[in-house]
Protein backbone atom coordinates (compact mmCIF):
# COMPACT_ATOMS: atom_id res chain seq x y z
CA UNK A 1 0.00 0.00 0.00
CA UNK A 2 1.59 3.31 -1.05
CA UNK A 3 2.48 6.47 1.38
CA UNK A 4 -0.78 8.58 0.54
CA UNK A 5 -3.34 6.05 1.46
CA UNK A 6 -1.28 4.87 4.74
CA UNK A 7 -1.56 8.96 5.44
CA UNK A 8 -5.39 8.58 4.54
CA UNK A 9 -6.01 6.01 7.09
CA UNK A 10 -3.44 8.10 9.86
CA UNK A 11 -5.75 10.79 9.22
CA UNK A 12 -9.47 8.90 9.29
CA UNK A 13 -8.16 7.76 12.71
CA UNK A 14 -6.66 10.94 14.34
CA UNK A 15 -10.39 12.88 13.04
CA UNK A 16 -12.23 9.85 15.20
CA UNK A 17 -10.24 10.44 17.97
CA UNK A 18 -10.82 14.20 18.00
CA UNK A 19 -14.68 13.53 17.34
CA UNK A 20 -14.21 15.26 13.76
CA UNK A 21 -14.78 18.66 15.79
CA UNK A 22 -13.45 21.67 13.38
CA UNK A 23 -15.38 23.42 10.78
CA UNK A 24 -14.30 25.62 7.46
CA UNK A 25 -16.06 28.67 7.57
CA UNK A 26 -13.00 30.60 7.48
CA UNK A 27 -11.13 31.21 3.86
CA UNK A 28 -8.02 31.26 5.37
CA UNK A 29 -7.45 28.46 7.58
CA UNK A 30 -3.86 28.06 10.33
CA UNK A 31 -2.06 24.90 10.70
CA UNK A 32 -2.73 22.71 13.65
CA UNK A 33 -0.47 20.94 16.13
CA UNK A 34 -0.68 17.78 14.69
CA UNK A 35 1.45 14.45 14.69
CA UNK A 36 1.72 13.44 11.01
CA UNK A 37 2.00 9.64 10.43
CA UNK A 38 3.54 7.98 7.52
CA UNK A 39 3.78 11.63 5.64
CA UNK A 40 6.06 14.39 5.52
CA UNK A 41 5.60 15.62 9.14
CA UNK A 42 4.87 19.39 8.40
CA UNK A 43 1.56 21.52 8.53
CA UNK A 44 0.36 23.86 6.17
CA UNK A 45 -1.95 26.65 6.46
CA UNK A 46 -4.80 26.41 3.38
CA UNK A 47 -7.52 28.28 1.59
CA UNK A 48 -11.01 27.17 1.11
CA UNK A 49 -12.19 28.59 -2.47
CA UNK A 50 -15.58 27.62 -4.03
CA UNK A 51 -15.04 25.88 -7.00
CA UNK A 52 -18.00 24.34 -9.36
CA UNK A 53 -18.17 21.48 -11.84
CA UNK A 54 -20.82 21.39 -14.06
CA UNK A 55 -22.36 17.72 -16.47
CA UNK A 56 -24.95 17.84 -18.78
CA UNK A 57 -25.51 21.40 -18.33
CA UNK A 58 -26.07 21.06 -14.98
CA UNK A 59 -23.82 23.19 -11.97
CA UNK A 60 -22.25 21.02 -9.25
CA UNK A 61 -21.42 22.72 -6.44
CA UNK A 62 -17.83 22.26 -4.41
CA UNK A 63 -14.89 23.64 -2.99
CA UNK A 64 -11.34 23.04 -2.91
CA UNK A 65 -9.14 23.16 -0.34
CA UNK A 66 -5.74 24.22 -1.53
CA UNK A 67 -2.28 24.41 1.02
CA UNK A 68 -0.56 27.17 1.09
CA UNK A 69 3.09 26.93 0.22
CA UNK A 70 2.95 23.77 -0.76
CA UNK A 71 5.20 21.32 -3.76
CA UNK A 72 3.21 21.77 -6.75
CA UNK A 73 1.68 19.98 -8.42
CA UNK A 74 0.35 17.85 -5.09
CA UNK A 75 -1.88 15.21 -4.62
CA UNK A 76 -5.50 15.13 -4.46
CA UNK A 77 -8.54 13.26 -2.93
CA UNK A 78 -11.74 13.93 -4.31
CA UNK A 79 -14.61 13.13 -1.39
CA UNK A 80 -18.25 11.93 -2.25
CA UNK A 81 -20.71 11.87 0.95
CA UNK A 82 -23.48 9.59 1.54
CA UNK A 83 -27.42 9.39 0.88
CA UNK A 84 -28.80 12.98 2.00
CA UNK A 85 -25.55 14.58 2.71
CA UNK A 86 -23.66 17.23 1.39
CA UNK A 87 -20.18 18.48 1.02
CA UNK A 88 -19.93 19.64 4.84
CA UNK A 89 -19.58 15.99 5.37
CA UNK A 90 -16.29 15.83 4.09
CA UNK A 91 -14.64 19.04 5.35
CA UNK A 92 -13.32 17.33 8.16
CA UNK A 93 -10.96 15.49 6.19
CA UNK A 94 -10.46 17.88 3.69
CA UNK A 95 -9.01 20.59 6.74
CA UNK A 96 -6.73 17.75 8.04
CA UNK A 97 -5.97 16.53 4.08
CA UNK A 98 -4.97 20.27 3.52
CA UNK A 99 -2.85 20.86 6.63
CA UNK A 100 -0.49 18.05 5.34
CA UNK A 101 -0.10 19.15 2.18
CA UNK A 102 -2.73 17.01 -0.22
CA UNK A 103 -5.81 19.21 -2.18
CA UNK A 104 -8.84 18.42 -1.05
CA UNK A 105 -11.98 18.51 -3.37
CA UNK A 106 -16.21 18.45 -1.60
CA UNK A 107 -19.08 18.75 -3.00
CA UNK A 108 -22.87 18.60 -3.30
CA UNK A 109 -24.43 15.68 -5.67
CA UNK A 110 -26.86 16.81 -7.76
CA UNK A 111 -30.46 16.04 -5.53
CA UNK A 112 -28.25 14.33 -2.74
CA UNK A 113 -29.90 16.28 -0.42
CA UNK A 114 -32.88 18.57 0.19
CA UNK A 115 -30.54 21.44 0.96
CA UNK A 116 -28.05 20.31 -1.98
CA UNK A 117 -26.61 23.33 -3.52
CA UNK A 118 -25.90 21.75 -7.25
CA UNK A 119 -28.67 21.58 -9.67
CA UNK A 120 -31.22 19.09 -9.77
CA UNK A 121 -33.60 17.24 -7.30
CA UNK A 122 -33.33 13.97 -5.00
CA UNK A 123 -36.21 13.09 -7.33
CA UNK A 124 -34.01 12.26 -9.82
CA UNK A 125 -31.32 11.61 -8.44
CA UNK A 126 -29.57 7.97 -8.46
CA UNK A 127 -26.29 6.11 -8.10
CA UNK A 128 -26.07 6.45 -11.48
CA UNK A 129 -26.74 10.21 -11.91
CA UNK A 130 -24.05 10.18 -9.12
CA UNK A 131 -21.15 8.37 -11.03
CA UNK A 132 -21.91 10.96 -13.65
CA UNK A 133 -21.10 13.83 -10.94
CA UNK A 134 -18.41 12.66 -9.53
CA UNK A 135 -17.19 11.83 -13.58
CA UNK A 136 -17.48 15.25 -14.24
CA UNK A 137 -15.68 15.95 -11.05
CA UNK A 138 -12.87 13.85 -11.69
CA UNK A 139 -12.41 15.65 -15.24
CA UNK A 140 -12.66 19.18 -13.58
CA UNK A 141 -9.98 18.35 -10.74
CA UNK A 142 -8.02 16.37 -13.60
CA UNK A 143 -7.83 19.98 -15.56
CA UNK A 144 -6.02 21.68 -12.79
CA UNK A 145 -2.62 23.43 -13.45
CA UNK A 146 -1.74 22.79 -9.86
CA UNK A 147 -2.65 18.88 -9.22
CA UNK A 148 -0.25 16.07 -9.71
CA UNK A 149 -3.02 14.26 -12.34
CA UNK A 150 -0.72 10.89 -11.30
CA UNK A 151 -2.41 11.30 -8.05
CA UNK A 152 -5.42 11.10 -7.54
CA UNK A 153 -7.26 9.72 -5.14
CA UNK A 154 -11.25 9.00 -4.14
CA UNK A 155 -12.44 8.91 -0.89
CA UNK A 156 -16.36 8.43 -0.24
CA UNK A 157 -19.00 7.47 2.64
CA UNK A 158 -21.96 4.62 2.51
CA UNK A 159 -23.64 5.63 -1.04
CA UNK A 160 -20.73 7.90 -2.07
CA UNK A 161 -18.57 5.37 -1.54
CA UNK A 162 -20.23 2.69 -3.31
CA UNK A 163 -20.23 5.45 -6.42
CA UNK A 164 -16.50 6.00 -5.59
CA UNK A 165 -15.98 2.67 -6.26
CA UNK A 166 -17.88 3.16 -9.72
CA UNK A 167 -16.28 5.67 -10.90
CA UNK A 168 -12.85 3.84 -9.35
CA UNK A 169 -13.18 0.87 -11.90
CA UNK A 170 -14.38 2.74 -14.49
CA UNK A 171 -11.43 4.94 -14.42
CA UNK A 172 -8.37 2.73 -13.15
CA UNK A 173 -6.14 4.79 -15.16
CA UNK A 174 -7.06 7.64 -13.72
CA UNK A 175 -7.69 7.18 -9.73
CA UNK A 176 -4.26 6.03 -8.38
CA UNK A 177 -5.91 4.59 -4.91
CA UNK A 178 -9.83 5.01 -2.95
CA UNK A 179 -10.88 4.85 0.84
CA UNK A 180 -14.07 4.00 1.19
CA UNK A 181 -15.75 4.71 4.17
CA UNK A 182 -18.77 1.78 5.02
CA UNK A 183 -19.55 1.95 1.34
CA UNK A 184 -23.16 1.17 0.48
CA UNK A 185 -22.70 -2.03 -1.63
CA UNK A 186 -25.91 -3.05 -0.29
CA UNK A 187 -28.16 -0.64 -1.91
CA UNK A 188 -29.47 -3.28 -5.31
CA UNK A 189 -29.74 -5.90 -2.59
CA UNK A 190 -31.97 -3.39 -0.24
CA UNK A 191 -34.16 -1.91 -3.69
CA UNK A 192 -34.94 -5.87 -4.55
CA UNK A 193 -35.94 -6.93 -0.51
CA UNK A 194 -38.35 -4.08 -0.30
CA UNK A 195 -40.16 -4.63 -3.67
CA UNK A 196 -41.38 -8.26 -4.81
CA UNK A 197 -40.69 -6.66 -8.83
CA UNK A 198 -39.85 -3.60 -10.23
CA UNK A 199 -43.48 -3.33 -11.60
CA UNK A 200 -44.07 -2.52 -7.51
CA UNK A 201 -41.88 0.24 -7.06
CA UNK A 202 -43.77 3.73 -6.58
CA UNK A 203 -43.19 7.17 -8.26
CA UNK A 204 -41.41 8.24 -4.94
CA UNK A 205 -39.88 6.51 -2.39
CA UNK A 206 -38.63 7.35 1.23
CA UNK A 207 -35.59 4.76 2.33
CA UNK A 208 -34.94 7.44 5.53
CA UNK A 209 -37.75 10.05 6.84
CA UNK A 210 -35.73 12.86 5.74
CA UNK A 211 -35.17 12.51 1.89
CA UNK A 212 -37.33 10.86 -0.73
CA UNK A 213 -36.33 10.29 -3.93
CA UNK A 214 -37.72 8.85 -7.17
CA UNK A 215 -38.52 5.75 -8.72
CA UNK A 216 -35.64 5.40 -10.70
CA UNK A 217 -33.73 5.35 -7.52
CA UNK A 218 -34.67 2.03 -7.14
CA UNK A 219 -35.58 1.18 -11.33
CA UNK A 220 -31.71 1.90 -12.04
CA UNK A 221 -30.23 -0.44 -9.71
CA UNK A 222 -32.42 -3.23 -10.06
CA UNK A 223 -30.48 -5.62 -11.71
CA UNK A 224 -26.94 -3.78 -11.32
CA UNK A 225 -24.39 -6.01 -10.16
CA UNK A 226 -22.03 -3.39 -8.45
CA UNK A 227 -19.80 -6.00 -7.19
CA UNK A 228 -18.86 -7.82 -10.97
CA UNK A 229 -18.27 -3.87 -11.87
CA UNK A 230 -16.44 -2.69 -9.00
CA UNK A 231 -14.19 -5.82 -8.80
CA UNK A 232 -12.36 -4.53 -12.04
CA UNK A 233 -10.44 -1.79 -9.87
CA UNK A 234 -7.10 -3.50 -9.09
CA UNK A 235 -4.57 -0.63 -7.19
CA UNK A 236 -4.75 0.28 -3.68
CA UNK A 237 -8.11 0.26 -1.71
CA UNK A 238 -8.51 0.61 1.88
CA UNK A 239 -12.02 -0.06 3.36
CA UNK A 240 -13.31 1.15 6.93
CA UNK A 241 -16.45 -0.65 7.99
CA UNK A 242 -17.67 -0.32 11.60
CA UNK A 243 -18.83 -3.55 12.52
CA UNK A 244 -21.96 -2.77 14.14
CA UNK A 245 -22.81 -0.81 11.53
CA UNK A 246 -26.88 -0.31 11.24
CA UNK A 247 -27.45 0.33 8.31
CA UNK A 248 -24.89 -1.30 5.75
CA UNK A 249 -23.97 -4.71 7.00
CA UNK A 250 -20.17 -5.22 7.21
Amino acid sequence: MNRILLFLLSCVLFLHLTACGRTAEAETQPPVETEAIGWEGRSYEYTVEELPAEVDGHSIYGRIYLPAGAEEPMPAVIFSHGYGGSSSTGAPYAQELAQKGIAAYCFDFRGGSNGSRSDGSPLEMSVFTEKADLEAVLAMIQSLDNVDTDNIFLMGSSQGGMVSAMVGAAHSDEVKGMMLLYPAFCIPEDARARYASVDEVPDTVSFFSWLTVGRNYVTDVWDYDVYADVAAYDKDLLILHGDRDGIVDV
